[in-house]
């Protein structure tokens, strides 16, 4: 397949990404006037009655312990052991940024656009089930942030395709030179920089 050809694709991937972006959009605002919730400053207001409507689905703490299975007792401490890392993880790489794509006149990546936190305000879910959710969006949250930070990173100091097909390649991937291409990599590396550039 011709370089033509791949740029050509990639182009129809971007616009195909854009359009599936805006009917993302189009769809959550649909949900939001379903389920009869708007956000305001980041933050979620339900109507009053849906809150109501909402807790008559909400489990009790100790019926929601009494019949949850044994293993999910068992295995919680070892999944909330998993905080510390990701909290060590999430300080760490926000110093990172902070000081080192300061210096390089990189973008820095916006972390409250990766780690949302907003499930804890729904009325259906009680205390253990919130504290889960809370969990999960922060832990899912730091992944996606550091993977950002760490795929500017790799812009920045190698910015180069590998040699083997790699699963979920993150989206800058496009940007990197061939593997093998000596060339593209010297002539281009500054290029490839800029576009990290704060605009």
């Amino acid at each position: 397949m011709s370089q033509t050809k791949i740029d050509e694709l990639f182009d129809r991937l971007e616009s195909l990404q854009i359009e599936l972006e805006k009917e993302l959009e189009r769809k959550l605002k649909e949900k939001r006037v379903l389920f009869q919730y708007t956000l305001k400053k980041g933050k979620v207001r339900f109507e009053k009655h849906i809150h109501a409507l909402q807790r008559q689905y909400k489990k009790g703490i100790f019926p929601y312990l009494r019949d949850a299975k044994l293993t999910h007792v068992l295995s919680s401490p070892i999944v909330y052991s998993v905080i510390v890392p990701l909290v060590i993880i999430d300080l760490s790489v926000s110093f990172y940024q902070h000081t080192c794509f300061r210096l390089y006149n990189i973008q820095r990546v916006k972390r409250s656009n990766y780690i949302v936190i907003d499930r804890q305000h729904l009325a259906y879910l009680n205390v253990i089930e919130k504290l889960n959710c809370m969990y999960c969006g922060y832990g899912n949250g730091v992944m996606a942030y550091v993977r950002e930070v760490i795929a500017r990173t790799e812009q920045y100091w190698c910015p180069i395709k590998h040699a083997n097909k790699i699963t979920d390649a993150h989206h800058l991937n496009d940007h990197f030179v061939d593997y093998g291409d000596a060339q593209a990599y010297k002539d281009k590396l500054e290029d490839i920089r800029q576009l990290l550039t704060k605009k």
